[in-house]
Formats: structure tokens, C-alpha cells, sequence
């Protein structure tokens, strides 16, 4: 896969890293880069030599993650418009949490209202150590409209999550990290090399393993434990007549590294 204005595109090694690319924009989102984002996302779900994908922000200009929607954009639009770009954003960052591989934000700057959203919709989270982020929508008199008030309180806790979307607050990296919405901070030079890090980690493990134990854990935490341990449990038996299972049982008897297909 190639490169595009708005957003660049590099694979090394099964890692797909996704940059957002509009730095004179505060890389925030505007239609074109929402629809070029789902392209991506549908070539990505089906490509089975990418194993984990990276989302970052360009860092050549002002250091931003993603400042969230394009305001200018949306200051032409009507109602309705603005209601379609809402939906149009909301689902993109769905199907950013439903992809059925494992992805980082490495969240490198700015990262306000969608652009916090998006990292929300990933499933791991490392910061800058000069983040700061916040969903500030309540400033414009609007909400979090693309899953802020729905994932925020899920990672972070009820009050916390309320406490930020109520004042529209801006919090840095380090108190990201003690509040639970990132699992590491690191120095802004070593970012995307700690975010490879950990994706060659996941990378080397099965891919229907790790497809399933995703499907298995965001799905089983919105139901019961009971519901729970049977959506595990299907999950489970999808792994059982893989190739790669037997390929990880050879591996661990032979003492050698397994070598995954995804089959």
C-alpha cells in the first residue's frame, strides 16, 4: 500500500503504521480524510499480512495527535450535514475498535475531541510525555459525539470521565497515565520505536488467537460474566482447528519459535 496526502501509510514487518497527515491543520479530520480512513480500515481488515496497525499523528508541524474535527469545515455545513459527518465519524472510530487485529495509538501530541476519540478506539494507548488531551466539546456547547461519552468512562471510571467532559478539561500525559487512559508515557523521541516494540511483541503471536481475544474481551465486558465465559468459550473453539495452533504446540515441544500464518 502506498502513501496518500492526508494520510501516510507504512508496513514493516506484519506492523501497518497509519499517520494522520494534515500538521498545518492540527491533523484534524476533515470529510476527505474520514472517507480515505474507511478505504484504509477495509483494506486492512482483509490484509492477512498485516498483523497489528500503529495510528499516530504527523509530528511535522505543530506535534499533534489529532485535534478532532475540522471546525472551519464544519462551520459551512448545515444541520443535516453536520449530522451526517457525525455518524460518518462514529463509525469510522467503530470500526477502528470492531478491526479484528490489535491496534496502538501512539498518541504524540494534541489530542482533543475526535483526536482523543480515536485513540479511545484503539486498544492500546502510549502518550508522549508532552501529550495533552481532553474531549473539550462541552466548550462549543456540544458533546462527544463519535464515542467519547461511551469509551472515556469505560477506561477511565464514571467520575473521572465526567469530571473531564464537564469542565473540558485538558490533561497532560502523566496524569493520562495514572488515570488509566495510557499504559505507558515515553519521551517524545522514542514514541513510535516503543509503540513498534510493542506491536512486534503482539506481532509474533497468532492472529486468530489474537483476533478472538479481542472479539472475546470487548464483547464479553458489555454482557454478564456468565454471557461472558460463553462468548469466551466460542471464541476459544474457533482457535482449536487452526493450523497455527498445532504450528504453537509443535514449536513449544521443539523448543523453536513458532511461525504464524494466521490459518
Amino acid at each position: 500500500m502506498g502513501g496518500s496526502e492526508s494520510l501516510l501509510r507504512d508496513v514493516d514487518d506484519g506492523i501497518m503504521t497509519l499517520t494522520i497527515n494534515r500538521p498545518e491543520s492540527l491533523n484534524c479530520f476533515d470529510l476527505s480524510l474520514l472517507s480515505l480512513f474507511n478505504t484504509t480500515l477495509g483494506e486492512v481488515e482483509f490484509d492477512r499480512s498485516v498483523r497489528v496497525v500503529i495510528i499516530t499523528g504527523s509530528t511535522s508541524g505543530k506535534n499533534a495527535f489529532s485535534t478532532g474535527a475540522d471546525l472551519k469545515e464544519r462551520a459551512g455545513m448545515s444541520p443535516d450535514q453536520v449530522r451526517l459527518y457525525i455518524q460518518t465519524i462514529r463509525n469510522l472510530f467503530s470500526r477502528v475498535e470492531e478491526l479484528p487485529k490489535p491496534v496502538i495509538a501512539a498518541v504524540n501530541g494534541y489530542a482533543f475531541g475526535g483526536g482523543l476519540e480515536l485513540a479511545l478506539a484503539c486498544d492500546i494507548r502510549i502518550a508522549s510525555r508532552s501529550a495533552v488531551v481532553g474531549l473539550t466539546e462541552t466548550s462549543l456547547a456540544v458533546i462527544p459525539g463519535a464515542g467519547g461519552t461511551q469509551r472515556l468512562p469505560r477506561v477511565v471510571g464514571l467520575a473521572r470521565a465526567k469530571d473531564m467532559i464537564f469542565r473540558a478539561r485538558r490533561i497532560p500525559a502523566d496524569l493520562g497515565l495514572e488515570y488509566g487512559l495510557f499504559t505507558e508515557v515515553v519521551e517524545p523521541d522514542m514514541l513510535l520505536s516503543r509503540a513498534k516494540e510493542i506491536a512486534m511483541e503482539i506481532a509474533l503471536n497468532g492472529p486468530v488467537a489474537l483476533s478472538q481475544a479481542k472479539y472475546a474481551i470487548d464483547k464479553g465486558l458489555e454482557v454478564s460474566l456468565p454471557v461472558g465465559l460463553a462468548i469466551e468459550s466460542n471464541a476459544y473453539a474457533v482457535t482449536i482447528p487452526t493450523k497455527d495452533r498445532i504450528e504453537g504446540l509443535t514449536a513449544f515441544r521443539e523448543k523453536r519459535k513458532p511461525k504464524y500464518s494466521g490459518e
